[in-house]
């Protein structure tokens, strides 16, 4: 896993935490992915991104010591461009709707971009993510390996020079392909 200089390493507010997970991080991870989409494949996803070294990075949000939301990055590839796939991102359900995600999504989007990757792509809630700015990936010439609606399947622009240009279909990390995400949204 990708982790850094540090500027990243804990962001916090009066109540949550946002920073890197660690490696007593990993249970609870996983239990709250199976909370939070009630099924175990994007647990097995995370898991098997960070088994074979694919994580960009992998954030938890925290509140009173407590693991209460999670996001990882993992490389895509768009024609010849490398740029970062957002997803799974989870919050417990009993923390839902109150910023967890939003900040996770704020400070991930951040750490990619000054790692130096151009585009971020995810298949997510068409209501959530256009709120940081992400679009349908169609209106750059980007398509999703898996047969999802439009709508949620978006794309943010991070470098838009370095960006101008990419467009085709998206390869995902085979650890994806093996739990079937496409009838799942992040």
């Amino acid at each position: 896993m990708a982790c850094g200089n540090g500027a990243y390493g804990d962001v916090t507010d009066s109540r949550v935490g946002i920073r890197q997970e660690r490696a007593d991080d990993l249970a609870a991870i996983r239990e709250l992915n199976r909370r939070a989409f009630a099924q175990d494949d994007e647990g097995m996803i995370v898991d098997a991104l960070r088994s074979n070294g694919a994580v960009l990075v992998s954030l938890v949000a925290t509140l009173r010591d407590e693991v209460v939301g999670h996001i990882v990055y993992s490389p895509v590839v768009v024609g010849e461009a490398t740029g970062a796939a957002l997803g799974p991102m989870a919050v417990l359900p009993e923390y839902q709707g109150q910023g967890i995600g939003s900040r996770l999504v704020e400070a991930g989007n951040r750490w990619v971009g000054d790692a130096g990757y151009p585009f971020v792509v995810l298949v997510g809630h068409a209501g959530f993510y256009p709120r940081f700015g992400f679009k349908p990936a169609a209106r750059y010439g980007i398509t999703c390996e898996w047969d999802v609606p439009d709508d949620v399947f978006v794309a943010l622009m991070l470098d838009p020079e370095r960006a101008a240009g990419i467009s085709g279909r998206a390869k995902y990390r085979q650890e994806f392909t093996r739990n079937s995400p496409s009838n799942q949204v992040y």
